[in-house]
């Protein structure tokens, strides 16, 4: 009985070790798709937020930003963020978590929230959106605009949707996710045209919101966010499991 209790178990664990072996060297599951669905929880929320940003060359003419991390927001479903048409936008690809952190820049005059939507959607799908929104010029239009995340007893705590100046919104068809910043001022101020970050960043463009540089700020943030995160997620795909 010894005999054959040893012969199971060693056969168990060669087949353990073969399933292992097996999993690891799956394509699929070390895909950034896989990978990158679950990085909301297995990317530590210093790295997925820094508590502070480099702008270098990010703002107005090329002056460098540095943002500070005020808050993260606890992490959820995609309703609190989302207006109902942006997430009708989404809808082909699905909300599987949504995170959200909101930032200052170094004069504590601005105020942004970033956020990444993890999507259910694959390859095909995220292409799909990323092309749909570039050929109906979806990230331009003010009905789409993403919220806020006011943080009280900060310099963001007034930060609302009427405070809402420059939004930039990053859909990425290397992983599944879709990154936005909504940025404004952080007096409170309301803006009654607000732009998005492409058009107050373009050349020539005048206005308040522009010559804040909020649309800088929205932009550079979201950039930034997502490469952190995109090299994050090649990270996880190169560890063995």
């Amino acid at each position: 009985m010894c005999v054959v209790l040893g012969l199971g178990l060693i056969g168990g664990a060669a087949t353990g070790a073969w399933l292992t072996s097996a999993s690891s060297a799956d394509p699929a599951a070390r895909s950034p798709y896989t990978v990158g669905r679950s990085a909301w929880h297995s990317v530590p929320v210093d790295t997925l937020f820094p508590r502070t940003l480099d702008g270098r060359g990010a703002g107005p003419g090329g002056a460098d930003r540095v943002w500070t991390r005020l808050a993260v927001a606890p992490d959820g479903g995609c309703a609190p963020a989302l207006d109902p048409l942006l997430a009708r936008a989404l809808r082909p690809v699905g909300c599987d978590r949504l995170v959200r952190a909101t930032y200052t820049d170094a004069t504590t005059s601005s105020v942004t929230t970033v956020g990444v939507i993890f999507t259910e959607g694959d390859a095909r799908a995220m292409t799909a959106l990323r092309d749909r929104f570039f050929e109906q010029h979806l990230g331009r239009r003010a009905d789409l605009m993403p919220r806020t995340y006011p943080v009280d007893g900060t310099v963001a705590a007034a930060f609302g949707d009427r405070q809402r100046a420059a939004w930039s919104i990053r859909v990425s068809t290397g992983m599944p996710v879709v990154v936005f910043a909504v940025s404004g001022f952080a007096d409170g101020r309301p803006v009654t045209d607000p732009r998005p970050a492409g058009r107050a960043t373009a050349p020539g463009a005048k206005g308040t919101v522009t010559e804040a540089g909020l649309g800088h700020e929205a932009g550079g943030i979201a950039e930034r966010i997502e490469r952190g995160l995109r090299r994050a997620v090649t990270d996880l795909t190169k560890k063995p499991r």
